[in-house]
């Protein structure tokens, strides 16, 4: 699946800065908090004290989380009076957490896709 940014489509090959910059944001998929974190986000946005109530964590906690995920371009945070509401930055990081997901229940049922080889020659 190909999606256009600013008119550009996936490169045919990841170069090393690539290879960087998506290597540090799935290294924020690393740590189940901020797997629950991005997972409730799905459901629409959230205050912190939501979010920490939700997954189980001291606010103090998940306002770090937070720092970092949308330091990563993860999330989105929105002021509304005295409380800032976190959203995912877009349908991308969930599309990618679903991905995720859906990688670790097909591994759990021992399903494997088939290798696509090239035909040998004779």
């Amino acid at each position: 699946m190909s999606h256009e940014v600013h008119g550009h489509t996936s490169p045919p090959t990841i170069d090393a800065e690539l290879a960087r910059v998506v290597a540090e944001r799935m290294q924020m998929l690393a740590t189940p908090s901020r797997v629950q974190i991005l997972g409730h986000l799905k459901a629409g946005p959230c205050s912190v004290g939501g979010l920490a109530e939700a997954v189980g964590m001291e606010s103090s906690a998940v306002s770090h989380q937070l720092r970092s995920l949308r330091h990563l371009g993860l999330v989105i945070g929105e002021r509304r009076g005295k409380h800032v509401f976190y959203a995912l930055h877009d349908t991308h990081v969930a599309e990618l957490l679903d991905q995720a997901i859906f990688h670790v229940q097909h591994l759990t049922l021992g399903a494997r896709a088939p290798m696509n080889l090239p035909a040998q020659a004779s």
